[in-house]
């Protein structure tokens, strides 16, 4: 249980930190009597673009039939949907993975516009290598958002489902992994990490008097 947690714990860290980079070149460009030559850069496309969004969206939702038991006592076809809806139900598993990516994906598209990205480059003379400005650039960065999209939610899936699958196979149902609290404090832990390494930078950062 212990290794498993740990394992858990390390897939989180590991796929925090992923990203998909997209190869950027800027052309050369001229200011005033100056000319700056071209630079090749990237545009880091995290794993997680979601975060832990959509798990949160998913749960609340099927938290609904169980919040309904606290107030009446359902009786046949009712109660048998109701317990079909249960935390360790086949439904509730299946109901749960296609939540989490259908939330993804609604996340992910109105946070980020493609056409916006490909417009923001046009005006600062960056292109994709082997892709033309304009509606390609959009087109294809549209493509690998929803491929980075699709990835992210399945780890998120995996994630929040796997503690489920867990205490249904091993039977040890009363120890519960916490997917989703794991992911929160792994991210917050991480997020400490970097205020507190760019705290000590600007701590020990000279300028240019001293």
């Amino acid at each position: 249980f212990v290794l498993i947690f740990l394992f858990m714990m390390w897939v989180i860290v590991f796929m925090n930190d992923a990203e998909r980079r997209i190869p950027i070149q800027y052309a050369q460009r001229t200011v005033g009597r100056r000319m700056y030559a071209g630079q090749n850069s990237h545009i880091p496309l995290k794993i997680g673009l979601a975060g832990v969004m959509p798990v949160i969206f998913a749960s609340s939702i099927l938290s609904v039939p169980t919040l309904i038991t606290f107030f009446a006592q359902p009786v046949g076809i009712w109660k048998t949907i109701l317990d079909a809806f249960s935390v360790n139900g086949w439904i509730y598993m299946v109901m749960y993975f296609l939540l989490i990516l259908m939330f993804a994906y609604f996340y992910v598209a109105i946070t980020y516009n493609p056409v916006e990205m490909a417009n923001n480059l046009r005006q600062s003379n960056g292109t994709i290598p082997g892709i033309r400005p304009g509606k390609s650039t959009a087109d294809y960065l549209s493509k690998i958002l929803s491929k980075v999209t699709l990835l992210g939610a399945l780890f998120l899936a995996f994630i929040a489902l796997f503690p489920i699958i867990f205490g249904r196979v091993s039977g040890m149902s009363n120890l519960s992994l916490g997917g989703t609290s794991i992911i929160i404090l792994v991210g917050v832990a991480l997020e400490t990490v970097k205020q507190l390494e760019s705290q000590m930078m600007m701590k020990h950062y000279k300028g240019f008097l001293d």
